[in-house]
């Protein structure tokens, strides 16, 4: 491309993409950063910046928060006298529109993550970990007008292992997007880039979480129910109640546990308690819970709220 770099436009709002704008600040020209509006957050509904935001602040970089961005002529037109090679998405939360994704001279790229098309949507890193795979990543890819449908350019993976949470996998990945970019990029100046065409017979669909999402159904196997745990901590975390009060769980495992005396148990059924943690039947095996928090209580281990706490036997729902 005979260029040492690019004109980009950066789009992105969590502080999973903070260290790919910080790659682009340091290695290319970043002409403006775009992130979600300010939201109120906290008991006093104070207007707080996302990440990515405080970030471009930092840089001195111009801010643009647009409410919406189809059919939005004056923003489309700023964009267009940029004079922009590449756009880079990552993590900013909505859809680019083709008059959008037709202005920069190299395209629009997204750095995605997971391994692509498993896992398209909003939420690709939890469900990477709730549906139990061994393996996540980071896709880059030049955009289209699906829902994370364009064509593949280089895939970054990284193993999942058994105990990892979604926080865990997320901090691995915002690190592995910086540098995938920074490869694409390189990539793309040199003209050895290569285009994929996804699968789409081989998709998935993470869709966003919410609080509610985390109910956990104790007629699930062990396992399942374990990958939920993990794929929802640190947000929105696993959930069940306990003589009708709620209570957050954030990490439990998968155990063999063969008692006979057990074996007509109703799932959800706490069948013993001690330090070790709470063991519960599930439909398929059996969960030993061993981080909890209890309503108006700190997260602890099971062994911690013993000391001064108990729990009784019921079944949990």
């Amino acid at each position: 491309m005979g260029k040492d770099k690019f004109n980009v436009l950066f789009m992105g709002t969590p502080e999973f993409a903070v260290d790919t704008l910080e790659m682009l600040v340091n290695n290319h020209n970043v002409l403006g950063v775009v992130t979600q509006p300010d939201k109120p957050q906290g008991r006093g509904y104070k207007l707080k910046s996302s990440p990515v935001k405080e970030i471009a602040l930092k840089y001195n970089l111009d801010v643009y928060q647009p409410d919406k961005i189809k059919g939005n002529i004056d923003f489309i037109d700023k964009i267009k006298s940029m004079d922009l090679d590449l756009i880079i998405v990552v993590a900013y939360g909505k859809i680019l529109p083709s008059d959008i994704l037709n202005i920069p001279k190299f395209g629009c790229i997204n750095s995605h993550a997971s391994l692509l098309p498993r896992h398209r949507g909003a939420a690709p890193i939890n469900f990477s970990i709730i549906s139990g795979d061994n393996k996540g990543g980071i896709t880059t890819m030049f955009m289209d007008e699906g829902l994370d449908t364009g064509d593949i350019i280089e895939k970054y993976e990284v193993k999942i292992d058994e105990n990892m949470t979604a926080g865990q996998l997320h901090d691995k990945l915002k690190v592995i997007s910086s540098e995938g970019m920074k490869d694409t990029l390189k990539k793309i100046k040199n003209g050895t880039i290569r285009r994929q065409k996804q699968d789409d017979s081989q998709s998935t669909y993470a869709p966003m979480l919410t609080k509610e999402f985390g109910h956990i159904d104790f007629s699930k196997s062990a396992k399942d129910i374990v990958n939920l745990i993990r794929g929802l901590n640190p947000w929105p975390v696993a959930y069940c109640l306990y003589e009708e009060k709620k209570i957050k769980i954030y990490e439990a495992k998968n155990v063999s546990f063969t008692e006979d005396k057990y074996k007509n148990s109703d799932y959800g059924q706490i069948v013993k308690v001690d330090d070790e943690g709470i063991l519960v039947k599930c439909g398929r095996g059996f969960i030993l819970i061993t981080i909890i928090q209890f309503e108006s209580k700190k997260v602890m281990s099971i062994k911690s709220f013993l000391n001064g706490n108990i729990i009784n036997k019921v079944k949990l729902n």
